[in-house]
């Protein structure tokens, strides 16, 4: 079995010759050992999906730049306000609101995304690629806030087209916003996404294999 320091390796040869593409090792799920030889392998950004569960590894493992993927409550928008570099699951003025509220001056700005619903599934998180505008100019009002621009997780299997809507979407209000960041792509799709336009990619199980969960459930 391949250690996590190959599978960067890796993921990293995937990437390839993409200039200005950020790798983002999602760590939910996984243990603070695993996550530390990650960072003894270089990796310095990584994304969890639960506050509580990225405080312990923050306060284990001090000096790396955390981002918050999934999706936030009103009830934790103080803690991430206060530890996390970048929310990347910002659909709610509301939400944003807190977070600017909550976040310490001594602190940069708190790096921020909007969370665009890529495939329109009700189910799923986000905001609606027409709704992007409205929300992004309160956003980009607020003082405590960056907004860098979008992030999208199209469904599996999801048409080129998809990946495009959302490119398209980012470049039309790229100036309007002085935005730089597009996070879309995770493990099965990281080149499509990378090919169309994804700055940041946010890689999970091509580097730490399969979270303890669904090895269990397997």
């Amino acid at each position: 079995m391949a250690t996590i320091a190959e599978n960067l390796q890796a993921v990293r040869a995937r990437i390839g010759a993409a200039r200005g593409v950020t790798l983002l090792a999602v760590s939910k799920g996984q243990g603070i050992e695993r996550v530390k030889e990650a960072s003894a392998a270089g990796q310095r950004a990584f994304g969890e999906n639960y506050v509580q569960e990225a405080l312990e590894k923050m306060d284990a493992l001090p000096g790396l730049e955390w981002h918050l993927i999934g999706p936030l409550q009103s009830n934790k928008t103080r803690l991430a306000a206060e530890r996390f570099a970048w929310v990347q699951s910002l659909d709610r003025l509301k939400i944003a609101q807190r977070l600017s509220d909550q976040r310490p001056a001594e602190l940069p700005p708190l790096n921020v995304l909007i969370q665009v619903n890529a495939s329109q599934e009700t189910s799923k998180s986000g905001v609606a690629l027409a709704q992007v505008e409205a929300l992004a100019a309160a956003v980009a009002a607020l003082p405590r806030l960056r907004l860098r621009g979008l992030m999208a997780i199209p469904e599996p299997g999801a048409p080129r087209e998809r990946y495009r809507e959302v490119k398209s979407l980012f470049d039309s209000l790229r100036e309007k916003f002085a935005w730089d960041t597009l996070s879309m792509g995770m493990s099965d799709d990281l080149e499509l996404a990378i090919a169309e336009g994804a700055t940041l990619v946010r890689i999970g199980t091509a580097i730490f294999g399969q979270r303890a969960r669904e090895r269990s459930a397997a």
